[in-house]
């Protein structure tokens, strides 16, 4: 059975699965792709994780971006998990913590390389918006948003 948990970015777990999504990350868009330099967990307030026992087996997390919006960061479902839809419910707690929070829209930017999470998103009706700071010039980078 697949519990979902609240923590922060100190959670050894988290760490252990950011470890995998970069390295997953590198094979898709090379290890010094633009993007990377985005992937600074050290400061996250907001974490979930999908826990089958005492192991995470996908990840997630939002912060902050302006008095709106969170920004959703480091979704992961480890590869022997996927297809069993733990990276909806994932999102799903995300955007429940986000609307508790008070925000009324949840953004993100994604690799144009993870047609898993473009499919995910898609469904859960996350629609393209322009790119955002720094994400204006990284050419294969996407931004999506959802009002919550």
């Amino acid at each position: 059975m697949i519990k979902i948990v609240r923590t922060n970015s100190q959670n050894l777990e988290f760490n252990r699965l950011v470890k995998l999504l970069n390295s997953d990350l590198g094979k898709r868009d090379g290890k010094t792709h633009p993007l990377s330099q985005f992937n600074d967990i050290s400061n996250i307030k907001y974490v979930v994780l999908a826990m089958t026992g005492d192991k995470a087996i996908g990840c997630g997390a939002i912060s902050i971006y302006d008095t709106n919006a969170m920004e959703i960061k480091r979704m992961f479902v480890s590869p022997e998990a996927r297809g069993q839809r733990i990276g909806e419910k994932i999102l799903l707690e995300l955007e429940n913590w986000s609307r508790e929070l008070g925000f009324t829209k949840c953004i993100l930017f994604m690799g144009s390389k993870q047609p898993e999470a473009s499919k995910l998103y898609q469904r859960k009706n996350y629609g393209l918006i322009e790119k955002y700071g720094k994400l204006k010039h990284i050419p294969d980078s996407k931004c999506l948003a959802k009002d919550l």
